[in-house]
């Protein structure tokens, strides 16, 4: 199991990113929405032998599952359609509802499922550094880095602005209104904060020299094994032979 696991997991950054394409794609090409929802089922499976399981299942629950749910009842309600299967004043519910929210669902599930489990198993900044391998401008990896890396930040700054607020006696704890009055003030340092160490990214970056019209050195190495080419290998094999079958036989 720690051997699967370390496969898993030393695979190179863009392997992971085609197995992850190939994941979402599939879930267009394959008809109907069984083999879709199978998907995230593969991606919980990987999680487990990763030891991800936990983190993989608290993302999709909670902050997954529930947009999903709105979705699904809402094309249930209001899809156009003839075959009414249960009816409540004005509102009902029709076959073809059903059946358009579960082909929609079973999509989004998919594609979310393959992405959370992707940046679960990949370093945002082993992904950057692939892609600049690969010819991305390090201005774009440092864009995708900086867009990931801003939420925590944020949440980070506002855990210690909280403390101070606590250490000056602002009771930040209890109902609803006792904890958004304190968050509202503690908006205005937080921005200011935010815009400070922007500046203070923007210096560190000048220092380093990552204008400059030269090419760029990296003391962060990444090398591709055997292992990654027959993974592609297996990949490219399985969308051919899927698109053959899917649409020639």
């Amino acid at each position: 199991m720690e051997n699967l696991r370390s496969y898993i997991l030393n695979l190179y950054p863009t392997t992971k990113l085609y197995c992850t394409l190939f994941l979402c794609i599939l879930s267009f090409l394959l008809p109907g929405f069984l083999y879709a929802y199978m998907i995230p089922i593969v991606c919980l499976i990987i999680a487990m032998l990763v030891g991800k399981s936990k983190l993989f299942l608290n993302f999709v629950l909670k902050g997954f599952l529930p947009i999903v749910i709105m979705i699904f009842l809402l094309q249930s309600f209001f899809y156009p359609g003839e075959t009414v299967l249960w009816s409540w004043g004005s509102f009902s519910i029709k076959q073809e509802g059903i059946t358009f929210s579960l082909q929609l669902t079973s999509k989004i599930v998919a594609i979310g499922s393959a992405l959370i489990l992707f940046f679960q198993i990949t370093k945002i900044t082993d992904l950057a550094r692939s892609l600049e391998i690969a010819g991305i401008s390090p201005k774009a990896t440092y864009t995708l880095i900086a867009a990931f890396n801003i939420i925590p930040e944020m949440r980070q700054d506002m855990i210690r602005i909280m403390d101070a607020q606590r250490s000056r006696g602002v009771e930040t704890d209890g109902k609803l209104s006792v904890r958004m009055k304190a968050f509202i003030p503690a908006l205005t340092p937080l921005i200011l904060s935010s815009f400070s160490s922007t500046e203070e990214k923007a210096i560190t970056l000048e220092s380093r020299a990552f204008t400059a019209r030269t090419k760029k050195t990296s003391l962060h190495q990444l090398e591709k094994t055997k292992n990654d080419s027959l993974i592609k290998g297996v990949v490219i094999i399985l969308f051919v032979s899927i698109l053959i079958w899917r649409f020639f036989l």
